[in-house]
């Protein structure tokens, strides 16, 4: 029964799927008084980066058995609200040349978005999932979470992050790297580890730099690597260095992964345990620990707990996009002046025109950065600024996000691209080309930058037609503005697209 008048219970709960390099899973849960209810857990090993072949393809068997897995998973989230369902993609996706081909099929079955996020957006959200398992003290926190393809470090306090950063090694990747043919002997495992370290340079000084005063792992190698330790008694909770040093003398006594049986570790993960092990062990000796505790929150909750904070207003996006403004020295009062138009042209058509409930914020996000490249040059600033935005660390945005707004903003002025979109999901097209058409009319509104006060129109569409209605006698005595909207006019009949003004 709901708790809420006039709501389902279904649109009170919350999911998230994260399609892992190893294992795909699901969470479902519901908000209670300030918690996570878990409601349901569901896991499927599909050993996604295990079809990657040397050109980095997801073979057809690989792709077979995440769809399968979705399906089933789909069948679970019917009738759940899109804003409250989370699907996300991690690094053998990232790595995957053929990711559109398997994430169309995905959305195919599942019946929502699937977003590829990276490596550093893939750390904040486990480092808030484990933050919300873990007494609200005082203390910075080092984070490590070995994945099937990508192993992610974070140093935090409470729930703010002083340091991301996601390497690629995994427990997946390493057992295919340095024990092929799953075999096992020292020298494979020595090699292993001394590759982790090297990787580990990268952060060690800044992370040593920072400091912290207590580790937690999470996730399923350290959570294998403690049950193990616990149900063979070589010591108690948490991972020590004695009892780390147990597991690994134990495996190496195996000459196959096949072979490999240990207690506390559930087969389906015995095959990808070593690779992770040796990741683990060059974790312990590059930073010298001695002990690690393992918390039960990781990604998935980390990702609920991110829903829950965009329907409490408190979305991380918006914080990105306003350092993104400062960082480069983007004109506030423009961005503002652009945005307020944009969101009001696109009030008066709405009702008329098919976007999702988050257009607005995609259009006032957009609206917000569409100068930046102007801190690179004023020439074909369009184009910088749409590159800093596809390939700049945005935390909060995932890979397609972060391309939606590229586009948007790249296609703010000067030439309609309407190629560009096939970039986009499907799904996202027919929105961004709306965005872009708003967008571009917001900025020529406002090109006099409130050199003179100039009146937002009145706008309407029939089918993909729009009309521009200014005050009477309002561009007779503003030529200057009368001559952008005419060429502004011209543009989008160039791209196919009928503005009519008057």
């Amino acid at each position: 029964m709901s708790n809420t008048p006039g709501i389902s219970a279904e649109t009170q709960r919350l999911a998230a799927v994260d399609l892992g390099s190893n294992s795909f899973h699901m969470m479902v849960a519901e908000e209670f008084q300030g918690e996570l209810r878990t409601l349901e857990r569901r896991g499927q090993k599909v050993q996604l980066a295990a079809g990657l072949d040397k050109n980095g393809n997801l073979s057809e068997e690989a792709i077979q058995r995440g769809i399968s897995c979705l399906s089933e998973f789909g069948q679970r989230l019917q009738n759940m609200d899109p804003s409250r369902v989370v699907v996300f993609a991690t690094n053998a996706l990232r790595a995957a040349r053929n990711r559109r081909e398997f994430i169309d099929r995905a959305e195919e079955v599942l019946g929502y978005p699937v977003e590829v996020i990276s490596g550093r957006e893939e750390a904040r959200l486990i480092y808030l999932g484990v933050a919300h398992t873990q007494a609200d003290d005082g203390g910075r926190r080092l984070v490590v979470d070995i994945g099937g393809g990508s192993t992610e470090f974070i140093i935090g306090e409470r729930f703010e992050t002083r340091a991301l950063e996601s390497l690629h090694m995994g427990c997946v990747s390493f057992t295919r790297r340095f024990f092929p043919d799953g075999e096992i002997n020292r020298k494979h495992f020595k090699d292993a580890v001394a590759a982790a370290e090297q990787e580990l340079l990268n952060i060690r000084a800044q992370y040593r730099s920072i400091g912290w005063e207590s580790e937690i792992g999470s996730s399923g190698t350290i959570r294998a690597v403690e049950q193990a330790i616990i149900a063979n008694q070589w010591g108690d909770e948490g991972i020590t260095e004695d009892g780390l040093a147990k597991v690994i003398d134990h495996c190496l006594s195996f000459n196959k992964t096949t072979e490999l049986t240990i207690s506390g570790v559930k087969p389906d993960r015995r095959q990808v345990f070593i690779g992770g092990l040796a990741i683990l062990a060059a974790v312990f000796r590059t930073f010298k620990l001695s002990h690690m505790r393992y918390s039960d929150g990781a990604l998935r909750e980390g990702a609920l707990w991110d829903l829950v904070g965009r329907s409490d207003h408190e979305d991380v996006r918006g914080r990105t996009i306003q350092s993104m403004k400062e960082r480069f020295y983007v004109d506030a009062q423009q961005a503002e002046r652009v945005e307020l138009t944009a969101q009001e042209l696109l009030r008066q058509i709405r009702k008329d025109i098919s976007l999702p409930k988050d257009a607005q914020a995609w259009l006032g996000w957009a609206a917000g950065v569409h100068e930046i490249g102007l801190s690179i040059a004023h020439s074909g600033f369009h184009k910088h600024g749409a590159y800093l935005l596809q390939h700049s660390d945005m935390l909060g945005f995932t890979r397609q996000g972060q391309l939606l707004l590229a586009i948007l903003v790249r296609n703010h002025r000067r030439k309609i691209h309407p190629e560009e979109l096939q970039m986009l999901p499907k799904r996202q097209q027919t929105q961004a080309l709306w965005l872009i058409r708003i967008l571009r009319l917001a900025v020529v509104l406002n090109h006099s930058r409130e050199a003179y006060d100039v009146p937002v129109p009145s706008l309407s569409v029939e089918g993909d037609n729009l009309s521009i209605r200014m005050p009477e006698g309002w561009l007779d005595n503003h030529s200057l503005t009368a001559r952008d909207l005419e060429e502004e006019i011209a543009l989008q009949k160039q791209a196919g697209l009928e503005v009519a003004l008057s």
